[in-house]
């Protein structure tokens, strides 16, 4: 019955979640970036920190959207949950910097005792990250519990095992090439009129969509969702970054990886004109293959003349296959990294994409 009834309503369900949760608003958007930013450069830890750091030999991870759960079929992180606990593996041997961006415990759908008794094993490794010092969590919307309730602290300290503060968003700083650059990090639900604080939504989430999803065992955030253009949200952060000198924007929430201010569709529409321009048959051939095993709508390839590359999304760590996307800054480079389970179910690391800082095309 479950599987019937999964396949009537998976689709119109997850369309309708899908368009009252997200109503991004481009002034709310623009405004609620810019006053962030400037409250952070203005030294107000309460909202955020500024962290100098050496391009060359620095290197930090940045995940986000987890949404934790309790291990029942609402829960869309208990797929990855392994590729996550591996992850923090390596980048806590090798001596990362970890930046939680939001959305870590799903606190619309479930109390914070619940998420506590489930996701244990995750708390303990990214205490190992705290222990360091080398570790800031970042809240989002369904996690602004850590924000605005007066027990979040004692709820913080009852995980980790002592005080960890929480911010809104921080600022790495560097020079490159001589300049200065920032990279600027929220969790991205600022200006969504449908996920900054809005009781709807979570009413919605929690007495309609976390029931229901937890029956039918749905989770919507499919690899397919990166298979399209940018989100209108997204959109929003990459006009807002495009518009700024030498600073990148790094957010997550929209569940969508952006790379260099393109998604995956964007990006391989890009090194298909590429190699068009170059007359490489070959490559355009393999490209082209690729777009299609798509099986996309037909649309008009999208225009990338005067793109920047000045916004970049950490995707999520909750994906329906159990795959976790992230961004990498290491070695004076950054990367779109995807963790996925390979042969025997063993986790494997890999790079979707690149850049050198340096390389990056920003205003200046």
């Amino acid at each position: 019955m479950r599987k019937f009834l999964q396949g009537i309503f998976t689709k119109p369900v997850v369309a309708l979640a899908n368009r009252i949760s997200s109503k991004p608003d481009k002034k709310r958007v623009d405004k609620a970036l810019s006053d962030l930013y400037n409250q952070i450069k203005a030294n107000k830890a309460r909202k955020g920190l500024m962290l100098p750091f050496n391009a060359a030999a620095d290197k930090f991870i940045i995940l986000s959207d987890q949404h934790k759960g309790a291990r029942d079929g609402a829960d869309v992180f208990a797929k990855a949950a392994k590729n996550y606990l591996a992850a923090l593996e390596y980048y806590n041997k090798n001596h990362f910097f970890y930046i939680n961006l939001g959305d870590s415990e799903e606190l619309w759908e479930n109390l914070f005792i619940t998420v506590k008794r489930h996701n244990k094993a995750t708390f303990e490794a990214e205490k190992l990250f705290i222990a360091r010092k080398a570790f800031i969590k970042i809240y989002g919307n369904h996690d602004l519990y850590w924000d605005n309730d007066p027990l979040a602290a004692v709820g913080l300290q009852s995980i980790y095992g002592q005080k960890v503060e929480i911010y809104e968003g921080a600022i790495l700083k560097t020079t490159v090439k001589g300049k200065p650059f920032e990279i600027y990090m929220t969790h991205g639900h600022q200006g969504d009129l449908q996920s900054d604080g809005n009781w709807f939504s979570k009413w919605f989430v929690s007495d309609i969509w976390g029931p229901f999803q937890a029956y039918l065992r749905i989770n919507p955030n499919t690899p397919a969702n990166n298979n399209e253009l940018k989100s209108d949200h997204n959109r929003m952060m990459y006009e807002w970054s495009s518009k700024r000198e030498n600073i990148i924007l790094i957010t997550g929430h929209t569940h969508q990886p952006v790379f260099r201010s393109l998604t995956q569709l964007e990006a391989l529409f890009e090194k298909l004109g590429i190699a068009k321009h170059n007359n490489n048959t070959a490559e355009v051939a393999a490209l082209q293959n690729k777009i299609d095993k798509l099986h996309l709508k037909p649309f008009r390839p999208p225009d990338f003349k005067g793109y920047l590359d000045t916004y970049f999304n950490s995707g999520c760590c909750c994906f329906d296959d159990g795959d976790i996307t992230g961004i990498e800054v290491a070695d004076g480079c950054i990367r779109l990294i995807k963790w996925q389970y390979g042969k025997g179910k063993t986790s494997e690391r890999l790079v979707l994409e690149e850049s050198k800082l340096e390389d990056l095309k920003l205003r200046d």
